[in-house]
């Protein structure tokens, strides 16, 4: 019998764990520093409470945070990057570079096809169908 070994591309493994809407955007409170979960929920307002429970536990799985329970009443709980965590900030910022490179050029494009003061043309779409017709 032939075994097959599946080859995982590197840059597919690190979406698997950064992906999904709160992520990247937790990712990006805790390089600020500790926090504790109101903090994050504050900060996260559209955020549900147990959707952040639920993507703090996901990115304790990968690693990318620790949870330190303080011996204290009521319970004191704070997040915490690791240095597998800590080790996304390039990555990060690459994306946020693209990100406002990307908006940027957008935005640029737009500002060329909308319409103009004389009234030309909507955009370049519509000059193009109105010379074809």
């Amino acid at each position: 019998m032939v075994q097959t070994k599946i080859i995982e591309c590197p840059a597919e493994v690190t979406l698997r764990i950064i992906s999904g809407k709160w992520k990247i955007l937790v990712l990006r409170e805790l390089f600020k520093g500790n926090k504790r979960p109101t903090e994050l929920h504050t900060a996260l307002r559209q955020i549900t409470p147990k959707v952040l429970s639920q993507q703090l536990r996901k990115m304790e799985d990968e690693s990318l945070v620790v949870r330190k329970v303080y011996a204290e009443i009521p319970p004191k709980v704070e997040y915490s990057l690791t240095s597998c965590g800590k080790s996304l900030q390039p990555v990060l910022d690459a994306l946020e570079n693209w990100g406002r490179k990307h908006k940027q050029a957008r935005s640029d494009t737009m500002a060329r096809t909308m319409l103009s003061r004389s009234g030309e043309c909507i955009s370049t779409r519509v000059m193009i169908s109105q010379k074809t017709s």
